[in-house]
């Protein structure tokens, strides 16, 4: 065990946990400028020394059962600790430079984090093609080499640890066969792909933006903002819809004294939403920044998705089982409630809207998205082996990228748009995840399953769970199946 006392271990870790967390939420809701992130590290730096990682990893291979699984989701945290370790003076630099760089374009000054707004809201496309530019620019000058740096780090970190890469690393910290999982979204990509067009295009019309194969990666924000159902997503509905939503499954929303809902507009905001847990299930922040139309209420519902299943998460739980463990079991909670803003009944019930519009626009973007994440995660696998050729690696983004989607796509996000520690895989199982839960939903509670206080006790059976299982685990203990790709393909875009 190399000295390390596992309980103790524990209560730093969620000690850590919980500053790191709070300090991320103060800084990306726009309560604070800086992201200060070393004098949390700093005091908590035993936890992440090398020498306690391969304690660490020793620890878990001499267990077996649950222990075995709750020393690997200690691991797994320890390593990504030792990462932010060593990356934290990377990560101030990005967060600050974020927060203060601003882009020039026709002699107005915008905020960096501004221009995903602007694109979102911008009807001309020339302009759009402008603001990205300018974006790009600065990404490629000011940030491109901060994130080179991080990602070699990573890389030396894996190898000290004795793992060839990040893909072998989180092949292992995860459980998890990538290269299986990557089989299965290729398979996914084949399946949608002869239907592909005919879902994306008639929404890229009717968003003002070219069609597939024309289209450029500028105009997505323009085509996922969908002004055209802004009539239907009125803004004072936003909030007042997730309360009766949440009531309808016995949940007040007002009365949980550990949630905070903050929606409020800071210049200083991410346009990203997010939902902070410094303490599970004591003190959960639900965060978004609204940018108008469908967007604001998928953003809201989703983080609401988390904020649930981490407010009802089993406060007896160890820490691993509340706090750490596989994502991809939150974020199909999250996709859940985000599926309810494209459901014409829902639509119905707390909109007054007909649904149609806004139900055939969720299929087309949902689409995108789970066919861009396929090839987000072949290129990570790439990316994360043994001895990539990074000089290769921006047009291989590209051409991967721009494959799987038809978008015109930049190779300059080659390392921005790589998210830490394979968590592509967590959105992709959880996409495939929430097609179960829905189908089970609707099948035990009725097609307004959203309405039936019992439909709310068996999420909360759910919720209590914590992460404890993984995504496959927990879907096998709950309805007794495997996770199918195959029906998200049917739902999306399946056929010839």
């Amino acid at each position: 065990m190399g000295g390390v006392d596992l309980e103790s271990y524990r209560e730093g870790a969620e000690e850590f946990v919980a500053e790191l967390s709070r300090e991320h939420y103060l800084h990306l809701a726009g309560h604070k400028p800086e992201l200060e992130v070393e004098a949390i590290y700093d005091r908590h730096s035993e936890l992440f020394e090398a020498d306690v990682v391969e304690a660490l990893r020793e620890a878990m291979d001499e267990a077996d059962g649950e222990e075995a699984r709750r020393r690997r989701y200690l691991l797994h945290f320890a390593f990504d600790g030792l990462v932010g370790a060593r990356t934290r003076s990377e990560q101030e630099e990005l967060a600050g430079l974020e927060a203060s760089l601003a882009v020039e374009v026709d002699g107005e000054s915008i905020g960096y984090r501004q221009v995903a707004v602007e694109l979102a809201n911008e009807p001309s496309g020339e302009r759009r093609a402008a603001l990205a530019d300018a974006r790009d620019e600065v990404l490629d000058e000011k940030l491109n080499p901060i994130h080179l740096r991080a990602f070699e780090t990573t890389r030396a970190a894996c190898g000290e640890m004795g793992w060839s890469g990040p893909t072998e690393a989180y092949s292992a910290l995860r459980a998890l066969d990538l290269a299986g999982l990557a089989e299965q979204t290729d398979r996914f990509l084949r399946a949608t792909e002869g239907r592909y067009a005919s879902v994306v295009d008639p929404q890229l019309a009717r968003a003002g933006v070219p069609a597939l194969g024309r289209v450029r990666r500028t105009d997505l924000p323009r085509f996922f903002r969908a002004p055209h159902l802004d009539d239907e997503f009125e803004p004072e509905r936003m909030v007042p819809s997730l309360e009766e939503t949440l009531a309808g499954l016995d949940v007040d929303l007002a009365a949980q004294s550990n949630v905070t809902l903050d929606a409020e507009p800071r210049p200083t905001k991410s346009p990203r939403a997010f939902c902070s847990t410094p303490r599970v299930p004591e003190e959960i922040y639900l965060v978004v920044a609204p940018v108008g139309g469908p967007g604001d209420f998928e953003a809201l519902f989703h983080e609401a998705g988390h904020t649930e299943h981490y407010a009802n998460v089993d406060p007896a739980f160890a820490f691993e089982y509340r706090h750490l463990g596989d994502n991809a079991v939150t974020e199909s909670f999250a996709f859940l409630f985000e599926s309810l803003t494209a459901e014409p009944a829902w639509l119905a019930d707390r909109l007054g809207a007909t649904g149609e519009e806004a139900s055939a626009q969720a299929r087309a973007v949902k689409l995108v998205f789970v066919r861009r994440y396929a090839a987000k995660l072949a290129y990570e696998l790439e990316l994360g082996g043994a001895a990539p050729d990074l000089g290769a690696m921006p047009l291989r983004y590209k051409e991967l990228l721009g494959g799987a989607t038809r978008v015109e796509w930049p190779a300059v996000s080659w390392l921005d748009d790589v998210d830490e520690g394979f968590y592509v895989a967590c959105y992709l199982r959880a996409w495939a995840l929430e097609t179960h839960w829905r189908r089970a939903l609707s099948e035990r509670f009725g097609e307004r399953w959203w309405r039936s206080a019992e439909a709310g006790a068996w999420l909360r059976d759910l919720w209590s769970e914590g992460q404890r299982l993984n995504a496959e685990e927990l879907l096998a203990q709950t309805l007794g199946e495997e996770l199918d790709f195959g029906l998200l393909a049917a739902e999306l875009g399946g056929g010839g």
